[in-house]
């Protein structure tokens, strides 16, 4: 039971998420979490009973998000990253010694209650790795050797030829009156909304996140459907390891966004306007709220803005650390105050998204192309980049390059003059793979140095451009534990609506694992492979479409990994002599179907009996149908 004290202290801080009814939970227990340290179950009751929200579903939300602690924790939390890019710099030494040093197990609280030390997914930090998160600080560039770390805001290390996007980045926040009033909004509000539509149309943008659909398309079918409200949200979830522009550029150049989102509106006829921003990038909460602070009391956010009569404000809406939110449809059910299950489609968000009305949602990079473009004019955007693909793109290198960093080019420019721009390979070692599109990519090597940085080009050679992960690893990187730790990731990220992707993905890590650990069994191909295809088949969302896609390029590229009384390739001319095709299935044998399709088919056939929409779209799509070479993972950010 709560004392009357602590049940009014309570109250103060979830009252201005009450209104907003089960919308409001996650922001609740945000300030909850932030008042008491923990959820405790008197507070989660409480808060269920304030909202008019379901106990056991309040219950379910904290455990589906793994930034509510329902148990008590340290006063100190620091999440020590052990994805990819910190692993090549030391992180699983960073985790070691900080346990030690506070003897401690990874995942445990000190005796006094101090600190709680875990690891941690990647945070979104990778060009300064190894990183980790204390409370909402970010720690970059650990050295347990020397005993030094930077702690606060992190660095932003932006080259490459072209300062579009970019223009902002690099020398801290800009203010609004460094970035200016708006001056493509005010030229937007001169037109008419079909106008502006046709621009981006012209201009042919398409989503940066990965999906790569047409934004003005998008944007057309909104402003068309019927139904009122309507919503922009930026999906500002940057959750794919190995991915860092969004946080470069919203920590940097906030009004940007706040501008690409305020032309989306006027062009849709939206009054309101949704920024998810990741749960691991806190430290960019008050950069944004301060900068929506500055528009407003600019007059450009609010009631009929410029006297034009067009009404637009926006809210921030913090994640609470669930990888499957950067999916569009799981990012509304987490703004809607639920679990971050994805949706069956059809309906599309344009015509049933948030609150169920007709929504666009694109992401940073996207949104931030909307004011250069329609300032520039769709004809001066086209002369950057190519015919198919225009406009600049942003590449988080990082890894084993030797100046890890967001690099903005033009589309057209070859993988091995990004590389360049980034030093090449550091200490001028041999190059043995290069992982394209982030843990839902897929891997190069030395023989795709030439091929050109576009959506055309990318797709022929069977390489995802996605978010724009270019992840370098060097000769000595054992890739056999690269991918187990891929396998991990997918295994703990997988929402477990679907049971491909949830079993698919649990089975998939327990043979990149026993890989790993040198103990490869015959046959290991054959499952992974079997494993992977059905996942690709079979699942709901775009998470388990493409869990198994760098394992299936690693299969193609260097089969001796996984099979018996192998070593790891020590270099990549060992892989492929040239650019190949996306992998392809093998000629199956006419025996039993391996268990994890056996047990697809019938979950599926099962769930169908019952009336399970969802499966019975996922036992309809043809049998060798594989995800486009620039499909992102989870549609993440279109």
């Amino acid at each position: 039971m709560l004392a009357d004290q602590e049940r009014a202290g309570l109250r103060r801080e979830i009252e201005p998420f009450v209104a907003l009814g089960r919308s409001g939970l996650l922001p609740a227990l945000y300030a909850a979490q932030q008042l008491h340290g923990w959820l405790s179950e008197p507070v989660v009751a409480a808060i269920a009973a304030a909202l008019r929200v379901p106990l056991a579903d309040v219950h379910g939300v904290i455990e589906f998000y793994t930034l509510f602690h329902n148990k008590p924790v340290g006063k100190r939390i620091l999440s020590v990253c052990t994805d990819l890019a910190c692993a090549l710099r030391g992180g699983d030494g960073v985790l070691e010694h900080l346990c030690r040093a506070h003897h401690v197990r990874p995942g445990q609280t000190s005796a006094d209650g101090g600190i709680t030390i875990q690891s941690t997914p990647c945070l979104g930090l990778c060009e300064q790795a190894p990183v980790a998160l204390v409370n909402d600080q970010a720690e970059t560039h650990i050295d347990v050797a020397n005993d030094s770390y930077e702690l606060g805001r992190p660095r932003s290390i932006v080259g490459g030829p072209l300062r579009l996007l970019t223009a902002n980045c690099g020398h801290g926040t800009t203010s609004l009156q460094g970035h200016g009033e708006y001056s493509a909004f005010k030229k937007a509000l001169a037109m008419k909304p079909e106008a502006v539509v046709a621009e981006i149309k012209a201009a042919g943008l398409v989503g940066r996140g990965g999906a790569a659909f047409p934004t003005g398309v998008k944007w057309a079918g909104a402003a068309s459907a019927d139904g009122l409200p309507k919503y922009v949200v930026c999906n500002a979830d940057e959750s794919e390891p190995g991915t860092f522009k969004d946080r470069v550029l919203l920590i940097d150049d906030p009004h940007s966004l706040i501008e690409g989102m305020l032309i989306a509106g006027y062009a849709i006829g939206a009054e309101r306007g949704y920024i998810y921003l990741r749960g691991e990038y806190p430290y960019i909460l008050p950069v944004l709220e301060s900068a929506l602070a500055e528009a407003r009391s600019a007059g450009l956010l609010g009631t009929s803005l410029q006297g034009s009569g067009f009404c637009f404000d926006i809210e921030i809406r913090l994640g609470a650390g669930a990888y499957i939110c950067g999916e569009e449809t799981a990012l509304f059910e987490s703004i809607e105050g639920k679990r971050g299950f994805p949706r069956v489609k059809p309906p599309f968000p344009t015509t049933y998204g948030l609150f169920g009305k007709p929504t666009v949602i694109n992401n940073v990079e996207t949104l931030f192309n909307v004011p250069l473009i329609i300032q520039r004019g769709a004809a001066e955007y086209r002369r950057i980049g190519t015919e198919k693909s225009p406009g600049s793109k942003l590449f988080c290198v990082s890894g084993d390059a030797g100046r890890p960093g967001v690099y903005e080019v033009p589309f057209g420019i070859t993988l091995r003059e990004l590389l360049d721009l980034a030093d090449g390979v550091a200490e001028g070692r041999p190059l043995k793979a290069v992982l394209f599109g982030g843990a839902a990519g897929a891997f190069a090597t030395s023989a795709h140095l030439d091929v050109k940085l576009t959506f055309e080009d990318l797709r022929a050679a069977g390489l995802p451009l996605g978010s724009g992960v270019v992840m370098v690893f060097d000769d000595r990187r054992d890739l056999r534990d690269l991918l187990a730790r891929l396998g991990r990731f997918f295994a703990h990220e997988s929402c477990g609506k679907c049971y491909p992707c949830q079993l698919g993905t649990q089975r998939q890590k327990e043979v990149l694992e026993r890989i790993a650990a040198g103990n490869p069994l015959r046959g290991d191909p054959e499952r992974l492979q079997d494993v992977g295809w059905t996942m690709t088949d079979a699942s709901l969302c775009g998470l388990g479409q493409t869990a198994a896609t760098a394992v299936l390029s690693a299969i193609q590229l260097w089969p001796d990994l996984f099979r018996p009384g192998r070593s790891p390739v020590q270099d990549s001319g060992r892989g492929r002599a040239k650019a190949s095709p996306p992998p392809r299935r093998q000629p199956r044998k006419k025996t039993k179907p391996g268990i994890s399709r056996r047990l697809a088919k019938k979950t599926i056939a099962r769930r169908s009996r019952a009336g399970a929409s969802a499966t019975r779209s996922a036992a309809r799509k043809p049998a060798a149908r594989r995800p486009r070479a620039d499909q992102k993972k989870v549609r993440r950010s279109q």
